[in-house]
């Protein structure tokens, strides 16, 4: 069976689909085969995202290692028995097909509570969470006391969590890992962030979910999106001398990758 893969967090402009993206291709440049659906089928960032790709890589007459990306089925809503879910049947539908010709599927959930996002948690091998760090993101993650930093309990994203994993424990299904991204972690504010990664650590402890940085805020992924384009792939496009910024970026990808542990996967990209 393919290892899913689902990035999922419930604000939006956390770097969901920037992680999705990079994930997906890093595993195709590896020689895997990937597999990939957007659930937010409204914005579709990540989904354009891939067809930037494929656009990019027709105008300028080259091949890119690149996710296989399905959109949701059609589902006639006739033929679904009373009381279930034409959604839960589009996934079930998607997943099937990509299953038979996938190692890895990435699921990236939308930046909201829905349906399909909710029953794609409950599938989800590893989860990636990607938050801003930030008290502002920390507060879907759990309630904190604001004048101690106490963690008081979860919150609506970890319940929600919680109650994917006991779905799958129902199931018979393996226990999923749980990994929360901090992304766009700044050079300043050294307090703040000290803060935020001591909440972050009693709260991993308490709910159950490892903690890794994500990537840094750098204008490089704004300008690689048009095109579909990701940190691994600016060799094959031109670019002879990287700067600093982009060898550092791919440096939070490798590392990325390796705190991921998925199965049969050796980082070297």
């Amino acid at each position: 069976m393919a290892h899913v893969i689902v990035t999922g967090n419930e604000k939006g402009g956390s770097g969901k689909s920037t992680t999705a993206m990079h994930i997906a291709t890093a595993l195709a440049r590896m020689g895997f085969r990937v597999g990939a659906l957007d659930l937010d089928v409204r914005q579709r960032t990540f989904g354009r995202y891939i067809e930037n790709r494929s656009e990019y890589c027709a105008r300028q007459g080259i091949t890119l290692p690149s996710p296989t990306y399905r959109l949701l089925p059609e589902i006639d809503p006739a033929t679904v028995p009373p009381g279930e879910s034409v959604t839960d049947y589009q996934l079930s539908a998607a997943l099937n097909e990509l299953e038979e010709s996938s190692d890895f599927i990435l699921i990236d959930c939308p930046g909201s509570h829905t349906r399909l996002s909710q029953v794609a948690h409950s599938l989800a091998d590893t989860l990636v969470t990607p938050m801003n760090d930030s008290f502002i993101d920390f507060d879907l993650l759990a309630r904190i006391d604001s004048s101690t930093n106490e963690v008081l309990g979860p919150s609506i994203y970890s319940e929600m969590v919680w109650k994917a994993r006991q779905l799958r424990t129902q199931a018979g299904l393996k226990p999923m890992d749980w990994l929360v991204l901090r992304n766009r972690l700044g050079a300043q504010q050294m307090h703040n962030k000290r803060r935020v990664g001591e909440a972050l650590t009693a709260l991993s402890k308490r709910i159950g979910f490892r903690v890794a940085p994500g990537f840094s805020e750098r204008v490089i992924f704004r300008e690689l999106f048009p095109r579909g384009l990701t940190l691994l792939d600016l060799r094959d496009t031109g670019v002879e001398q990287m700067n600093i910024s982009n060898i550092a970026a791919r440096q939070e990808l490798r590392d990325l990758l390796t705190t991921l542990r998925l199965p049969g996967v050796t980082v070297n990209v």
